[in-house]
């Protein structure tokens, strides 16, 4: 086994990257974010790349074409992680794309294109509160407001840069449009059960998914348990949980299309009194993004309904918004070739979660690979579960792709 092995004793190494172990948490710019660029860094490096991190922090390897004014593709993911996460999510994406180098360096073998390898800094925007830091800059959408963005501790974006050895300053060095840059493609754990519930161990992505989030805020009254009379009640919970079931029943109900409620506030929160003030956010995503904003045109149209019905207020704002990102129709047919090559049979999916592969149309034409997860498709979590076997095909099917890519069709 040349390749899955490796890859998945450089995961637990990188697991050890952690600012609360034994789980896995870490977090853009962090002590450990540099620690385990600097063992990525040295992965690349000894794979044959020139390497070293870019003034946002990410770290960039290439393997130069023979001629440097050849092409460019791009590959990678992110190596920050969720709080107490897992240890596949983002990382199989850089490992098995440095597995990939390292054994074209092995065999003495340059492609037409030079390939650049990117491990992204910030991608799940857990510290500063926005996502995909790296891939956005690289895009060409930084927005350098989020220099002045702070984390829990009241450490800004900027300051945390400078202690990091990065340059806030630079952030247009970062920018890759314009950059003769022909494609995009990432390698990554399906972070679902779709794969594992087909037996397939890689599929070809054909989109990720576009997402709306809402902050909803209820205000009723509040009241003593035990003295309001049910019928008098404005009861903001009461309303708020309501309004969630609505949710759920649309998106059921409306194939393509998946809401979550994930924060639910009540206040004052007295086990006797009646909640006066309730917060709860919507998630809601779909690769198909007007039945997305159709959705969230029926959620505010019947949030105002139970409101009104229930007698409480109602505000509700968009707080984040994402575009449905298309993978490319070509880029497409030749992972699914790649994949074919190898005994296996092709599967298309959708992505319902973000990454780092989304931004960049802006840039060029992308592609993404998929790679079953164990456990029920469990992601974001410590029991995340991927199988040496697993990696390895991924990675000789992501390797036959960069072998066979055709740039000039």
């Amino acid at each position: 086994m040349r390749f899955g092995a490796d890859i998945l004793r450089q995961a637990d190494q990188l697991a050890r990257f952690t600012s609360d172990p034994p789980r896995i948490t870490r977090v853009y710019l962090s002590r450990e974010h540099r620690a385990a660029g600097e063992y990525l860094r040295e992965l690349m490096r000894a794979a044959g790349m020139r390497a070293d991190f870019d003034a946002l922090g990410n770290v960039v390897g290439r393997y130069d074409a023979e001629d440097l004014r050849a092409p460019v593709v791009m590959s990678g993911s992110h190596q920050d992680s969720v709080v107490d996460g897992g240890r596949y999510d983002g990382l199989f994406g850089i490992l098995s794309a440095i597995a990939c180098v390292r054994d074209l360096s092995a065999r003495g073998r340059r492609l037409p294109y030079t390939l650049e390898i990117v491990a992204f800094g910030d991608e799940e925007g857990v510290r500063f509160g926005t996502a995909l830091i790296g891939s956005k800059a690289m895009a060409g959408a930084f927005d350098p407001r989020w220099l002045d963005l702070t984390d829990a501790s009241g450490v800004s974006m900027r300051e945390a840069l400078v202690a990091f050895g990065g340059d806030p300053e630079a952030w247009r060095t970062v920018d890759r449009c314009g950059g003769n840059v022909a494609a995009y493609v990432e390698a990554h754990i399906e972070q679902g059960p779709v794969l594992l519930d087909a037996g397939l161990p890689v599929g070809v992505v054909t989109a990720i998914a576009g997402g709306s989030r809402l902050l909803v805020a209820v205000t009723g009254h509040a009241g003593h348990a035990g003295t309001v009379p049910m019928g008098s009640r404005r009861d903001a919970l009461a309303a708020a949980a309501e309004m969630l079931l609505e949710v759920e029943r649309h998106c059921e109900e409306n194939v393509g299309l998946v809401g979550t409620v994930g924060i639910l506030r009540a206040a004052p929160g007295a086990i006797n009194v009646i909640p006066g003030c309730v917060e709860f956010t919507v998630d809601v995503r779909s690769g198909d993004d007007e039945r997305r904003r159709q959705a969230i045109a029926a959620f505010e149209e019947a949030f105002a309904k139970i409101a009104a019905r229930r007698g409480v207020e109602l505000a509700s704002k968009t707080i984040y918004e994402v575009a449905a990102s298309p993978c490319d129709a070509r880029l497409q047919g030749d992972m699914a070739r790649a994949i074919a090559a190898h005994g296996v049979d092709v599967r298309r999916l959708p992505s319902g979660a973000g990454h780092d592969c989304m931004v960049f149309p802006a840039v060029c034409p992308t592609a993404m690979l998929f790679v079953r997860c164990g456990n029920r498709g469990v992601s974001h979590h410590p029991d995340e579960i991927m199988s040496a076997e697993d990696a390895e095909l991924a990675t000789k099917v992501l390797l036959h792709f960069f072998e066979h890519l055709d740039l000039g069709r």
